[in-house]
C-alpha cells in the first residue's frame, strides 16, 4: 500500500475515485465470522447451505460488510478517519467460498455544515466486486469530515 497524502474536506472534490487491495476469502474465514456474529446454517454448514435460498455456502452481509470497511479504511485516507453518519447497504448477491473482493468508492456530493464551518458531510458510493467483477454489496455512507489545521486557523480569523 502506498502512502497517501491524509485528506481533509478542501482536498476533495466530487468524482474522486478510491480503489482498493483485493482480499481473498476462504470458507474458514466465512464460518469463523458466522460462528461469532450471524450463526445461520446457511453460513456455517455446506449441506444446510446447499439445501437453503443461496444453494451453497455463502459469507454473511455483515462478513462482506466489514470486509469492505476494512478495505475502505486502507483505500479511502479520510484525516481523520471514516467517521459514519448514516448508511444505506444491499447485498445483490452472496460472497462464496474463494472469492476476492475489492472496494471501488467515488465521492458523489460534499455539503459543507454551515453550522459548524470546521467540518461538512460527504457522500460515498462504494461498491464491493467478487473476482468475476459482480457487485456484491452497495454502500451508500455518508461521512463526516474535517477541514485541515490551516483552513480551521483561517476560518476562525474570518468570523472576528
Amino acid at each position: 500500500m502506498s502512502e497517501t497524502k491524509p485528506l481533509y474536506l478542501e482536498d476533495v472534490a466530487v468524482g474522486d475515485r478510491y480503489v482498493s487491495r483485493e482480499y481473498p476469502l476462504n470458507a474458514g474465514q466465512i464460518k469463523d465470522f458466522a460462528g461469532a456474529f450471524d450463526p445461520q446454517p446457511f453460513h456455517l454448514d455446506e449441506a444446510a447451505a446447499e439445501a437453503s435460498f443461496f444453494g451453497a455456502l455463502a459469507a454473511s452481509g455483515w462478513h462482506t460488510a466489514a470486509i469492505t470497511m476494512r478495505l475502505m479504511v486502507e483505500s479511502v485516507p479520510f484525516a481523520d478517519g471514516l467517521i459514519g453518519a448514516s448508511v444505506e447497504l444491499s447485498w445483490p448477491r452472496p460472497v462464496r467460498p474463494g472469492d476476492t473482493l475489492h472496494v471501488e468508492s467515488v465521492i458523489t456530493e460534499i455539503r459543507p455544515s454551515r453550522s459548524k464551518p470546521d467540518r461538512g458531510l460527504v457522500s460515498l458510493q462504494s461498491e464491493t466486486f467478487n473476482q468475476k467483477g459482480e457487485t456484491v454489496q452497495n454502500l451508500r455512507s455518508q461521512l463526516l469530515l474535517f477541514r485541515g489545521p490551516e483552513e480551521k486557523t483561517a476560518n476562525a480569523g474570518s468570523r472576528g
